[in-house]
Parts: structure tokens; C-alpha cells; sequence
């Protein structure tokens, strides 16, 4: 899975840009944690529901005979050349017993990692701020800064190369790599050495909490451009916001960008489907050994029915976007216009621990309202547009700039 996220549109500490639309670069930086998102219920959000009637794992004894695991347990701790951390190794035991599901969106958290993802999901996190990426001679770069936070307030700028982090070269690390080493505790100070018109700057930077909004919109040449970044807890609330502003403004057309989305809260993405579709319109349906086990509809008051629309996809448009997308596609409701989905066609269902872990276990596989299955196809736009690392380096943005030339 790792090799997967690498190939995702990215972000460094969140992945917003500074203001207005920017193209994106590629490779997403948030590793595992967000691209297993799509959740059925978000710690708390959602009744935890039960589908053991649909399950072929009902012949599974009650609990596991761990006898064996015991023994090695037992062998290791008088024989291992090392210490031994009691906590490390239950972590190890948990976090194997997902993994050997063989699914990669199964997954155990500590309850740090735990924290830890939710939130990515809710976008807080510590850091500098700024969006990464890398050029045509593969340096990483600054994209840009995320506007008021630390990286900005330290002078960073975008295109200023990053030639080292900690007097550690950067050249030969990936962009996920560097937000790694970019990332810290808070108050804590990262040393970055750039290059800028050819001279290196040394720029030290304090890293703060990062509290990034999921939603931005604009009105630009009378249509409406919403972008959304993941659906997290402030999503559905800012999403409205927008919509009525559209609505005020009577707005020729939306925009509405899912580029570089990993997905998030599954509520969220039904909640903003239906600002489009009237209640009760499929959105999409859940399935367990290919059994239908549910149905997910739309809520009502569909604010921005009938307004043409335009869906900004590509590779790093993942699960819960996607289910947006295919809604609004398969209810011919928008459009979509840029690059092929990620292709995540599952849900999972969070399981709150009680030594403060969590279980992120894969529970339905999700079908668009049409009966598609996305995992590992993804959806294909009806206009496909790619977006060039030149056209990034130039600050062009070619599929934005197709959608509103459509909608005009």
C-alpha cells in the first residue's frame, strides 16, 4: 500500500495552498493514514452497526487458542539478546493479526497512531505549513506556504528549493520522506537550508499546530469553484456555507475540485452529495459478500440542484471523493473532467479500543448508484485533462481553467 500512496497527489502538512486555487503537484504525503479513510462511522459519528449475518467467517471459533503466541513470547524473553518493550510487543501482536486479513485498509492503531489519524482526517497536525513538491531536476520544492502559519512568517517562498533539512541533504528523498523529517512537536525548531536564484539561505523555522479547513471557495468569472480537501468534521458545514453563497450570487456553474482528495468521513461526502441531488436519490449501496447490506441515499434539501457542474478529479481523488464523484456522475448531476480515481471501492468501520487503540476494519465494499465496483479501477473522467509538472512549475492549471471555459 505504501507504493500506492506514493503515487498519490500530495500535501505537505495538509495540502492546501496559499488562497486561491493552485494546481497540484503530485504525491500525497499522508501515508497510510487518510488513503484508509472512507469510513462507514467516524469515532462516534455513526451507530457502529453489525453484519455478521453476511459473513463467511462464522465458522471462526469465539477466541483464538494463543497458547503458541505465548510460547514465543516466553522464548523471547529468555533468550533474546536485547531488551524487550512489553508495549512494543503487543503492538506487534495486534497489529499482525490485521495484517494477516490480507487487506490493506484493515488496520491497527495505538493509541497514539490513533490520535494521530483522526487527526489527519480533522486536519490538525504539528508542522510548518506549507505545501511540498519537486521540480524537473527532482529537488523538492516549496509550492507554497499556507497563508499566517509558520513557514509563510519565516520567508518562504514558492519554487525555493529545499537542499537540506537538519544539514541533511533532501536531493534524493521522496516527498513523503522530507515531510517526515519536516514534521515535529510543536515549538520545536526545523533548520531548512534553501536555494534561491542560486544562493543558499539557511531559514530556521518553529513548528506549530496546524489546523487546516477542508473547504475553499471562490466566485471567479461567475462561477461558483469549491475545493475540498478531505471530509473531515468542518467539511459539511463549510461546503453549506458555499453552496448558499453560489446561491446568492446566482452562479452560472460550479467547480466543484476533488483533486488530490484521500477521502475522509464517509457522512461527509453523502451530506455534500446531497446539496445536489433531491432525498432519497441512490448515492450508493454497500455490499458483503456480494449481498447488498445497505443503501445510502440523500438527505434533502438539495441547494445547488440544477446548477450545471463540473467534478476536478485525478490519482489522488480516493474513496469517499470518489463516492462523491460517481454519485454526482451516475445521477447525471456533473460532469468530470481531469485523470483517472485512485480506486478504493471499500468501507471501513472504526472499533474504539479500550487501552485507547483503534481498529479500522474492512466491513462492505461501496458501489456507485450505477452498480460499479471502483477498487483498483477507479473512475474515469468523461474528459480527461492531465496536469504536467510544467504546468505546475508555470502556475497553469489546464483542467480548472477547462471547467469554467465549459460552464460559461
Amino acid at each position: 500500500m505504501q507504493d500506492e500512496a506514493d503515487k498519490q497527489p500530495a500535501i505537505l502538512e495538509k495540502r492546501r495552498k496559499k488562497g486561491r486555487f493552485l494546481p497540484r503537484l503530485s504525491y500525497l504525503v499522508l501515508a497510510l493514514a487518510i488513503f484508509t479513510a472512507g469510513w462507514l462511522a467516524g469515532c462516534g459519528r455513526l451507530q457502529v452497526r453489525q453484519y455478521g449475518a453476511v459473513s463467511s467467517n462464522s465458522g471462526l471459533p469465539d477466541k483464538l487458542d494463543l497458547s503458541s503466541v505465548d510460547s514465543i513470547y516466553q522464548s523471547l524473553k529468555n533468550n533474546f539478546d536485547g531488551t524487550l518493550d512489553e508495549a512494543a510487543l503487543l503492538d506487534g501482536i495486534k497489529s499482525g493479526l490485521a495484517k494477516a486479513t490480507g487487506d490493506p485498509y484493515t488496520e491497527y492503531f495505538n493509541a497514539e497512531g490513533a490520535e494521530e489519524f483522526t487527526n489527519e482526517i480533522d486536519g490538525v497536525f504539528e508542522g510548518i505549513g506549507a505545501q511540498l513538491g519537486k521540480d524537473a531536476d527532482n529537488n523538492i520544492i516549496i509550492i507554497s506556504p499556507l497563508s499566517g502559519y509558520p513557514a509563510e512568517r519565516a520567508g518562504l517562498k514558492p519554487k525555493d528549493i529545499i537542499a537540506q533539512i537538519d544539514g541533511e541533504t533532501a536531493y534524493d528523498l521522496t516527498i513523503g520522506e522530507a515531510v517526515d523529517k519536516i514534521r515535529g512537536e510543536k515549538g520545536t525548531t526545523v533548520i531548512l537550508t534553501i536555494v534561491r536564484d542560486g544562493k543558499p539561505i539557511e531559514i530556521p523555522v518553529v513548528r506549530e499546530q496546524i489546523d487546516v479547513p477542508s473547504v475553499k471557495s471562490e466566485i471567479k468569472d461567475g462561477i461558483g469553484v469549491i475545493e475540498i480537501t478531505r471530509f473531515g468534521d468542518d467539511t459539511v458545514e463549510l461546503a453549506r456555507k458555499a453552496a448558499q453563497d453560489f446561491k446568492a450570487a446566482n452562479v452560472k456553474g460550479i467547480v466543484l475540485d476533488l483533486r488530490g482528495n484521500p477521502g475522509g468521513y464517509l457522512e461527509g461526502s453523502v451530506d455534500v452529495a446531497s446539496l445536489w441531488l433531491d432525498k432519497g436519490t441512490t448515492i450508493l449501496t454497500e455490499r458483503r459478500e456480494n449481498v447488498v447490506i445497505n443503501t445510502i441515499s440523500a438527505k434533502g434539501n438539495p441547494l445547488l440542484k440544477g446548477i450545471p457542474t463540473i467534478v476536478l478529479i485525478d490519482e489522488g481523488s480516493a474513496s469517499a471523493s470518489e463516492i462523491l464523484a460517481g454519485a454526482l456522475k451516475d445521477n447525471n448531476a456533473a460532469t468530470l473532467i481531469g485523470q483517472k480515481s485512485f480506486g478504493k471501492g471499500s468501507v471501513q468501520q472504526p472499533v474504539n479500543l479500550r487501552d485507547g487503540g483503534l481498529l479500522k476494519v474492512t466491513i462492505a465494499r461501496w458501489f456507485t448508484p450505477a452498480g460499479k465496483n471502483i477498487d483498483k479501477e477507479g473512475i474515469e473522467p468523461d474528459t480527461a485533462i492531465e496536469l504536467k509538472p510544467e504546468d505546475v512549475t508555470a502556475g497553469r492549471d489546464p483542467q480548472l481553467d477547462a471547467a469554467i471555459a465549459k460552464l460559461r
